[in-house]
């Protein structure tokens, strides 16, 4: 993987300032474009070696380039807000907007890179991430992402030559620690595990490009070449090309399906559900301050037919715990901020930290319902997206968060019901709009995609529970025990000390494994 960066690469300098100009100016005119058109967004990532000029290529790109529209983003070990969300959570929320270019000095391949090297990971660990990030990054480009990614090489003696001179010069001094002697050291274990990684993430659609860090003139022409080529190319390529996805396939030949087979027929009487009500809002309560929660966060994700009875689901869940404590996140249609970015980067910012409780009235999966039926996005963009929320929520479960999905279900003679009850009731008036009277016309379409969705995202770790919602004492009974019922299932299988009493300077276990090397 690193061989042509080790045949000797070379630029006098009489020929870079030849040629550095006209790139210069290249370069200028494909990000006046990018930003003029809005809608690419550039990833560039900018990895290597100690000393083998990713600093200094950035410096030269902000020389070079409009800073107006570039953005640079660095990221060391992640501090205890991140440790708190799932590891993407930082990268997400960097993302450069489109017609903008985001530098990522170190990036989502920094941590698996040293963890593998401290011995924390294993190499079958370390493929599983590889894994996870040729899906992410598949899923940038799907949006429409431009991603550039570099790594910039050194011989173990270039690099030992280029931190000599860096530490003997005090203008850059500063720039040579202690632990960039120590890395030098490991240098054969960065090669062998970068070597390997970058080949499980050279991918058609972000591949690697490999520079010979040795010679400044060389890397900074042949970075400014790379990067005016590239963009040119996307920017003359007006196509969207996204990855090939299959036709929907369905296995409901008998003509009967997961909403069809549920029983709205069932019901509660006010004095049931007044009982009922009082303690599960109390089990809740006792279990929203249980210690363990603590280490954990909970996110609740509510969908459902208009008027199924989300917001008063909602609202007696939000009854039983502490202000503080929970976010009620309303979805509606995106806004010009989130249309910039990424279909999930909006649900992505709004993950909760440990302790804390999400609650989203509509959510994620507007995708794969209302912009399938409306139209609002391609084909490709819905079918694509099932794999794509799957993966988000797999990335949830596995950093602790408590994920709980409802679909409320309601008849069309219900549903009826309630549109000409808010349209009597004045204070009802505002929950009725002309949108919601054309959804009624794509009732049998909606169904439809209610029932793929079920049937390609409820998962082990994040299950659909699917809620008769004719009556909303039922509903809301069903919904509280589901919840208490979940969240005593998953706080059980935390380790028991959780439950202890938090002692100053503590560390779960998996901090101490993040902090047993220096």
């Amino acid at each position: 993987m690193f061989e042509t960066a080790e045949i000797g690469h070379k630029i006098s300098k009489a020929d870079y300032k030849k040629a550095a100009p006209a790139l210069r100016a290249d370069l200028l005119g494909a990000q006046a474009e990018l930003y003029a058109q809005g809608k690419i967004p550039v990833v560039l990532l900018i990895s290597g070696q100690d000393g083998a000029g990713k600093g200094e290529t950035i410096n030269l790109l902000y020389e070079w380039m409009d800073a107006r529209f570039l953005s640079t983003l660095a990221f060391a070990r992640p501090t205890t807000e991140e440790r708190e969300r799932p590891s993407m959570w930082r990268y997400w929320q960097a993302l450069p907007p489109k017609g903008r270019i985001g530098m990522f000095a170190g990036s989502w391949y920094s941590d698996p890179i040293r963890e593998h090297i401290d011995g924390d990971i294993s190499r079958k660990e370390l493929d599983a991430r590889a894994d996870q990030i040729n899906r992410f990054e598949a899923m940038l480009v799907n949006e429409g992402a431009l991603v550039l990614k570099f790594w910039f090489h050194l011989t173990r003696e270039a690099q030992k030559k280029r931190l000599k001179a860096l530490a003997s010069d005090p203008r850059t001094a500063w720039r040579v620690t202690q632990w960039n002697w120590d890395r030098l050291e490991t240098y054969d274990q960065l090669q062998a595990t970068a070597g390997h990684l970058l080949r499980m993430t050279n991918t058609p659609w972000a591949p690697w490009v490999v520079i010979d860090g040795s010679n400044d003139n060389y890397r900074a022409l042949t970075v400014g070449k790379v990067l005016r080529d590239a963009l040119r190319a996307k920017l003359a390529n007006t196509s969207h090309p996204t990855s090939p996805v299959a036709p929907m396939v369905r296995v409901d030949t008998d003509g009967r399906n997961v909403l069809s087979a549920l029983d709205l027929g069932l019901s509660l009487t006010d004095k049931h559900y007044q009982n009922e009500l009082a303690h599960w809002q109390g089990r809740l309560a006792e279990l929203a301050r249980d210690p363990r929660l603590q280490h954990r966060a909970l996110v609740c994700a509510f969908e459902g037919a208009d008027a199924a009875g989300k917001g008063g689901s909602i609202r007696r869940i939000a009854g039983a715990l502490d202000a503080r404590q929970y976010r009620i996140v309303p979805v509606a249609a995106p806004t010009d901020e989130e249309r910039a970015q990424p279909y999930l980067w909006r649900f992505w910012r709004h993950l909760p930290r440990h302790g804390h409780i999400t609650l989203f009235d509509r959510t994620w999966y507007g995708r794969v319902l209302v912009e399938r039926i409306e139209g609002f996005c391609t084909d490709a963009d819905w079918l694509r997206a099932y794999t794509e929320i799957n993966d988000f929520e797999h990335e949830m479960a596995e950093a602790g968060l408590i994920l709980v999905k409802f679909w409320l279900q309601i008849s069309q003679e219900e549903q009826l019901r309630r549109f000409q009850e808010r349209q009597r009731v004045e204070f009802k008036r505002s929950k009725i709009t002309e949108e919601d009277w054309r959804n009624r016309d794509k009732w049998d379409a909606y169904q439809q995609a209610v029932c793929d969705m079920v049937e390609r995202t409820s998962t082990g770790t994040a299950p659909w529970t699917l809620v008769e919602a004719n009556d909303k004492r039922y509903a809301r009974i069903k919904i509280l025990r589901t919840l208490c019922e979940r969240l005593e299932t998953e706080l059980a299988r935390s380790p028991k000390h959780w439950a202890d009493a938090e002692r100053p300077g503590g560390q779960r276990p998996s901090e101490k494994k993040r902090g047993k090397k220096k």
